[in-house]
């Protein structure tokens, strides 16, 4: 694993509830240090939630719950998900030392590829071009170069696709106690994966990774396509399944 580097930039501001659904590409155009200089200053009014550079550090500029400044302007994009708001309240940035037509150095492509690897199992992001996208996505007029032609998707995508399996469907349970009524929800959904919340609460990183994460039981995971069937105690939680079931 990696040593993030924490270097907090002051550009950055509420996400205001919103989940995060995709991860944003960007291109420095710049070196290091000069371009995490530029992303600290609050002249600059720009920021990312990461940096890496060409040796593979990565930098940590803005944490992961706040909205960074990296694709908040819009101009004629095609992003498909792009839902009329500011991108940048449902999104990570990750920014990358160089110019737009470098090839990725190693070092910085294996220090990226575990980054998404760690950010899409965390937030369960989609493995596709929809949730993982260059900043060109967002405005094709004044950056239709970032993150450019040298930024390798078509490995960056096989790389992460082949790390693991993702799920087309899970069932996540908050206690076992809720087995019986997630066991049918499972059967609903063709004998789906079960998981079930450790201690911690936190949540298995399959489960988290599944494109469509049913939670029994307890609070939301924010998962990006979640169906949260729950209620105060076990007997709404039953009743909410008995409605999903129909």
């Amino acid at each position: 694993m990696p040593v993030i580097e924490w270097h907090p930039s002051p550009n950055y501001s509420s996400r205001g509830g919103r989940k995060i659904i995709a991860i944003v590409d960007h291109v420095t155009a710049g070196s290091y240090p000069g371009c995490l200089n530029w992303l600290c200053n609050p002249a600059s009014q720009s920021s990312a939630h990461y940096l890496v550079t060409k040796t593979g550090r990565i930098l940590q500029l803005v944490k992961e719950g706040d909205t960074a400044w990296h694709a908040g302007i819009r101009n004629k994009p095609s992003w498909a998900l792009y839902d009329g708001t500011n991108p940048n309240t449902y999104t990570l940035g990750i920014e990358h030392e160089g110019q737009p037509g470098d090839v990725m150095p190693e070092a910085q492509y294996q220090a990226t590829l575990w980054l998404h690897k760690d950010l899409t199992q965390k937030y369960g992001i989609p493995i596709d071009a929809d949730h993982i996208i260059g900043h060109y996505r967002i405005d094709s007029v004044n950056r239709p170069n970032c993150p450019g032609v040298g930024f390798p998707w078509d490995r960056l995508f096989k790389d992460l696709k082949g790390g693991r399996d993702v799920l087309k469907t899970a069932v996540l349970l908050y206690t076992k106690e809720d087995f019986w009524a997630g066991y049918d929800v499972a059967v609903k959904h063709g004998n789906c994966a079960i998981f079930v919340r450790p201690p911690d609460l936190s949540v298995p990183a399959e489960a988290r990774a599944a494109e469509k994460l049913i939670v029994v039981g307890g609070a939301t995971t924010n998962h990006p396509n979640e169906v949260l069937l729950s209620g105060n105690d076990k007997y709404q939680t039953a009743a909410a399944v008995a409605k999903y079931l129909g």
